[in-house]
């Protein structure tokens, strides 16, 4: 058991704790969430030892062993495999022990079935394969890869260590979907406590069984994965809003008293009395309201579809293709996921979109008036520590006022304390909000987004959704959070073995492929035979139903427009001969795309009428 007792703790003149207090039964798998910047990785800190306690109590049972993620794996000719292996001191030392007695050998041997060292490079190479390495990867040494792959050695080796109390701070940060994935299941399965400091809800709904709140220099520990959390915290809110507020309607009622009163010998001693009463009244505090988070995305205006169409191409770098004979379209109201494992191509196809790289085959026709934005997390490492948000935006805009700059940045949540402040200074999320503000400056038809909700809390997460839901755009995404995907996504894109292809199932259906996948003998090929449909639920038949109208509503606006443009006669002059084939061209385009999306809707009623039946 973990006992966090009345501490406190304060750095800079600024107090994080004080008095929290919480206990974390063994065995636990722990959520620990709270607002950036409010403590939490002090927490950490503080449990390891690295830092002291100003006031209160740490407290673990003895020889507990206490492990976490190294903040980066050294970039040494150690092979991958071996590096897992050797975080596992106590096997280690025993396997490079050299003795000659007897004795201490018949110890050794006793002690090294005890703790399974004899499977233990399995298990080091099936969490390094879990983690995203395959078989030959795992013999690379760890110089072989950058920064962010070691990491996951990292991860890895502490995995495999399996200390008393894990501790992991924003482990997902570095992994892909399937990677993500694969550590939910591991950490639901871990033998010991857990705590991990997280912002993806998937993780905390599926990994863990309760949540660490850190608020207001307190700690509260609930029962529950992250949904049961948020529900119980805004029923406890509202209790103590509302207990708050009729406390104050009396003692606005007493005070009316004393005030009316007081002066009247007559009623000096009732006046008195109700003193009394209001100094010995404990207040109740209403809860603080949470600052808002925002992301203000400007709108573009519509374009004749496709926007993007990726006719037989081939993309890759050098003489290497990576993905081949792709073809692909969108349009500008598609919300496409990425799907599939780190390597695989997800972020080739994204800069063959952007036009970041051309095809080395076939072609990828587009809108001659696309805008695209593009966003990764390198840009946000790009960004110029020495300047502030405000300088960011006039060097793309010298000619616009500061005040309207200021407001496009209070748009992204980056308020009047931080457009000021060189972005050195500035926690990771709002550096993000400020990549996202660049990305979307030009109000794109096509955003591409790479991991956006690194460094994000989850209220940041949730306003990002909001702002992608209202947005006129395409959405090209690629996440490890399953949360952000399923509210975003309506398009799965599956892109392996050099091929980008429609994943037909949902998201959950995804994630039951990736962790319990045939292997390819088991998979006995039925020729003709037809895959059996999954089996909709009312809800899924009503949002398909929905999306195929909300499509058809779209086209036909597109189509009344260019049926107005077509029936301009200015247009019909010779002057006008090239403007009008193209004017016609759009129209035949929307037409036939009209055709298909009233064939899918009508589909999806049909399906609808007969789920509901």
């Amino acid at each position: 058991m973990l006992t966090i007792d009345d501490i406190t703790y304060a750095i800079d003149g600024r107090t994080l704790f004080e008095g929290a207090s919480a206990r974390i039964p063994e065995g636990h798998k722990v959520g620990f969430v709270g607002p950036n910047g409010t403590g939490k990785t002090t927490l950490f800190r503080l449990i390891r030892g690295e830092i002291e306690l100003q006031s209160g109590s740490l407290n673990l049972p003895k020889r507990a062993r206490i492990g976490g993620v190294a903040q980066e794996v050294p970039s040494s000719s150690t092979s991958l495999l071996d590096t897992v292996l050797a975080a596992d001191t106590e096997r280690a030392a025993l396997l490079a022990e050299e003795t000659d007695d007897p004795g201490r050998i018949a110890e050794i041997q006793t002690r090294l079935a005890d703790i399974d060292a004899w499977s233990a490079e399995g298990r080091a190479s099936s969490i390094l394969k879990g983690l995203g390495f395959d078989a030959d990867q795992q013999q690379r040494p760890c110089s072989d890869f950058s920064g962010g792959w070691r990491m996951r050695v990292a991860l890895a080796a502490v995995l495999f260590a399996e200390p008393d109390l894990l501790l992991l701070d924003e482990p997902t940060n570095y992994l892909d979907l399937e990677g993500a994935i694969w550590l939910e299941t591991y950490l639901a399965k871990y033998p010991h406590t857990v705590l991990v400091i997280s912002h993806d809800r998937g993780l905390l709904n599926r990994a863990v069984n309760s949540i660490l709140h850190l608020e207001a220099k307190g700690l509260t520990l609930y029962q529950g994965n992250y949904d049961t959390f948020a529900k119980t915290r805004a029923a406890k809110r509202a209790v103590q809003a509302a207990a708050a507020k009729k406390q104050q309607a009396q003692r606005d009622h007493l005070q009316k008293f004393v005030d009316r009163f007081k002066a009247k010998a007559t009623k000096a001693k009732q006046a008195q009395s109700r003193v009394k009463a209001l100094e010995r009244m404990e207040i109740i505090t209403p809860p603080e309201d949470v600052a808002a988070k925002v992301f203000t995305f400007p709108q573009p205006d519509d374009l004749s579809p496709p926007i993007v169409n990726i006719e037989g191409a081939n993309v890759g770098y050098g003489d290497t293709d990576i993905l081949k004979k792709l073809n692909l379209r969108i349009d500008q109201d598609d919300r496409i996921a990425l799907l599939g494992k780190n390597g695989e191509g997800k972020s080739t196809l994204s800069k063959l979109i952007s036009d970041r790289l051309m095809p080395s085959a076939g072609r990828v026709v587009t809108s001659s008036k696309l805008k695209i934005g593009y966003f990764a997390q390198h840009q946000v490492d790009e960004l110029h520590i020495d300047q502030t948000p405000l300088e960011h935006l006039q060097a793309l805009r010298p000619d616009t006022q500061p005040s309207r700059l200021r407001a496009q940045l209070a748009g992204f949540g980056l308020m009047a304390a931080q457009v000021d402040t060189e972005v050195g200074r500035l926690s990771g999320g709002q550096k993000a909000r400020l990549s996202l503000l660049l990305a979307t400056l030009d109000a794109p038809h096509l955003l591409i987004l790479d991991e956006p909700t690194n460094h994000l809390d989850i209220e940041s997460r949730e306003a990002l959704v909001q702002a992608l839901t209202v947005y006129k755009g395409a959405v090209v995404l690629v996440s490890h959070d399953m949360h952000l995907l399923s509210l975003v996504a309506d398009r799965l894109w599956l892109v392996n073995a050099g091929q980008v292809t429609p994943f037909e199932g949902d998201l959950e259906a995804y994630r039951d492929f990736l962790l319990d996948k045939p292997a390819p003998k088991e998979k006995a090929p039925k020729p003709k035979a037809k895959p059996t449909a999954p089996k909709l639920t009312l809800k899924d038949a009503k949002a398909a139903a929905r999306k195929a109208e909300e499509r058809v509503e779209k086209l036909q606006v597109m189509y009344e427009k260019l049926q107005a443009k077509l029936a301009d006669p200015d247009l019909y002059t010779d002057a006008m001969t090239k403007d009008r084939r193209v004017w016609q061209d759009k129209f035949a385009e929307v037409e036939a795309a009209m055709a298909k999306a009233e064939t899918l809707w009508l589909a999806a009623e049909e399906t609808l009428e007969q789920v509901q039946s």
